[in-house]
């Protein structure tokens, strides 16, 4: 395994029902499968991460399969790959991490919010679930062939210290139209998503070498409708007059598009 001690970076080993390292820290395994290495200094809030609520919707949401051909094309992708170890930055409920043991490794989950993480590690037990920060990751330094990000943190230096040399990152981010009908109906002012500015950002460690925009159009019902917006930042940057008003709605179309970038870590 390559997780480490959030306290101590050395080596953790698992112990029945704890992880311990060579100082004796020591962290236990819940009821559901996780482990917490979120140490109190490293949080930010007494509830970091999405909200319960947040979270609760974009498992309903994503569960009624609406995302489900950008799972799987980031299965696709994955899988080319032929990763013994894998890292989903941000994984949530667990959602696209599920995809990953039939197609790679050792899967190791981390998100900052717990019940996003309790949720996951109940749901799918064959991956490793961590309740942890991405800007302190409890991973080995060069250990991890692929890392994951789906419409996450992108943590530069973190991702480029534990993925090994020559090993890739896998994001995907909204494109330039994503949801375009909804965020009109929200806001007096649509500007484009601007996916291209991660590249930039993980410059020069990370290059990129494949890229790929998937749009379709989905039809949502009232319960989806309100389930994907209350699983967005839209949900609080919207005017609530405008939320309510949207949410009333039987029937939306909009397109949804997403922009799949591959990665490789530079020498």
């Amino acid at each position: 395994m390559s997780i480490i001690c959030p306290l101590c970076h050395t080596a953790l080993l698992q112990e029945k029902t704890r992880w311990v390292c060579s100082n004796q820290h020591s962290f236990d395994v819940a009821r559901q499968g996780y482990v917490n290495l979120l140490p109190v200094q490293h949080k930010n809030s007494k509830s970091p991460g999405d909200t319960v609520e947040a979270v609760q919707a974009r498992r309903e949401f994503l569960q009624a399969g609406y995302y489900q051909p950008l799972k799987d094309q980031l299965m696709n992708w994955l899988a080319e790959l032929q990763a013994q170890s894998v890292l989903d930055i941000g994984c949530g409920e667990g959602f696209y991490t599920s995809g990953m043991p039939a197609v790679a490794g050792q899967i190791i989950g981390v998100d900052i919010a717990k019940t996003a993480i309790q949720i996951a590690a109940k749901r799918y037990p064959d991956i490793s679930w961590l309740i942890a920060s991405a800007a302190k990751l409890p991973i080995a330094s060069q250990s991890i062939d692929v890392i994951t990000s789906f419409f996450s943190p992108l943590p530069r230096d973190e991702m480029a210290r534990v993925v090994k040399p020559q090993g890739y990152l896998l994001v995907a981010t909204p494109a330039a139209g994503h949801l375009h009908e909804m965020r009109a109906a929200l806001f007096e002012q649509v500007n484009p998503h601007q996916p291209e500015k991660f590249i930039e950002t993980l410059a020069p460690d990370f290059c990129l070498i494949r890229q790929h925009v998937l749009t379709y159009e989905i039809l949502l019902e009232q319960t989806a409708l309100r389930h994907l917006i209350a699983m967005t930042p839209y949900a609080w940057k919207a005017k609530a007059e405008k939320r309510q008003q949207l949410e009333q709605a039987d029937l939306l179309k909009t397109s949804a598009s997403f922009q799949v970038y591959l990665f490789q870590k530079q020498a």
